[in-house]
């Protein structure tokens, strides 16, 4: 039986997406669905979500085990996608929004949409994500097991 209760689906009772959920609002202050598909911002709530669930993963299942490592893998990847590729992909958004805006007025691209440039993380907005998901993620996990036990 779910630790809390008959009726509660056996997702929400799952200790590793509950410590990666707190994470992810815990950067956010609330749950907010549009961080989920949105990028951006300090600290990185991407980085907490998955770093929240490797840390309480790792604390269940332990350090050595391969869901472990694939959490660590995909939590790596995802660190990394938002300090490379979406980082410099919202620089050059920038550049490209600065050269459309210096267009002549009739120019075919002059009132285009500017493009989001908000994309990536520095290495130290995904940093301190990565701190509040392993703080969370182990506060989280530890407390679950004090009060249902290791299940």
């Amino acid at each position: 039986m779910s630790p809390l209760g008959r009726g509660m689906p056996a997702l929400v009772s799952s200790p590793a997406l509950m410590a990666a959920l707190l994470a992810f609002t815990y950067t956010t202050g609330k749950l907010d669905w549009t961080r989920v598909v949105g990028s951006g911002g300090m600290p990185s709530s991407h980085t907490s979500l998955v770093v929240g669930l490797a840390t309480a993963v790792g604390l269940k299942e332990s350090l050595d085990s391969s869901l472990f490592a694939l959490c660590l893998v995909f939590s790596l990847v995802v660190m990394y996608d938002a300090t490379g590729v979406r980082l410099h992909a919202g620089r050059q958004a920038e550049v490209l929004n600065e050269m459309i805006m210096n267009l002549p007025a009739n120019h075919p691209v002059a009132d285009a949409r500017p493009l989001r440039d908000s994309l990536g993380h520095t290495p130290v907005q995904v940093g301190v994500g990565a701190v509040v998901g392993l703080l969370v993620g182990y506060l989280h996990y530890s407390s679950w097991v004090t009060q249902w036990g290791d299940n």
